[in-house]
C-alpha cells in the first residue's frame, strides 16, 4: 500500500505493509534515524513524535494510521538553518542528557508539553514525562532544562 503525508514540512510517500509501523516508516523508510526504538512497547518514549500537533508513540501506531498527517520528528524541531529549538538549547545548557538515548523523545514531549502549558510547574513536567525512561540522568537536569525553556528557574528546594 501508499501511505503519504508531510514529514518535517516535505510531503513523503512510500510503498509499506499494512502492518509496518511510523517508527519504522522513519527510520527505515526516511531514513530519519533520530527518532529511537527502545522497547517496542509503548513504555520508553525514545520513538515520541508528533502527528498533526500530538505527541504520539511511534511504535504504537501504524504508517498507514499517519495518512495524510503533519508529522514532525526531532529533526523538524531545529530551525533549517540548524539553529537548536528553545528547548534543544534548553538541554544542551543544563546538561539535560548524558548517554542522549532518550533525549529526542524527551525534547518532543517538553516540546509538546510547552506548547500546550507554556509555564509548567515542576510537578507538571515531572508529570507530563512519565511515559519518558531516562536510565542515566535521574531526571533531575531533564526537568531542570524543561523549565528554563519556559523561562523560569528551578525552585530552590527541588534542586538540592
Amino acid at each position: 500500500m501508499q501511505v503519504t503525508m508531510v514529514v518535517n514540512g516535505r510531503s513523503v510517500s512510500g510503498d509499506i505493509e499494512g502492518r509496518t509501523l511510523l517508527v519504522d516508516f522513519l527510520r527505515v523508510g526516511l531514513h530519519l534515524t533520530g527518532t529511537h526504538v527502545g522497547c517496542d512497547t509503548s513504555q520508553c518514549g525514545a520513538c515520541a513524535v508528533h502527528v498533526d500537533g500530538a505527541l504520539v508513540k511511534a511504535c504504537t501506531m501504524f504508517a498507514a494510521e499517519a495518512e495524510g498527517a503533519d508529522v514532525v520528528t526531532i529533526e523538524g524541531v531545529a530551525a533549517p538553518d540548524g539553529t537548536m529549538s528553545v528547548v534543544q538549547q534548553a538541554f544542551q545548557d543544563h546538561h539535560g542528557l548524558q548517554c542522549g538515548f532518550c533525549t529526542p523523545g524527551m525534547v518532543m514531549a517538553a516540546t509538546s508539553l510547552l506548547k500546550a502549558n507554556p509555564k509548567p510547574s515542576e510537578q507538571e513536567i515531572r508529570h507530563h514525562l512519565d511515559g519518558n525512561i531516562c536510565r542515566c540522568t535521574g531526571y533531575h537536569n531533564i526537568v531542570k532544562a524543561i523549565m528554563a525553556a519556559s523561562g523560569q528557574e528551578m525552585p530552590a528546594l527541588a534542586a538540592e
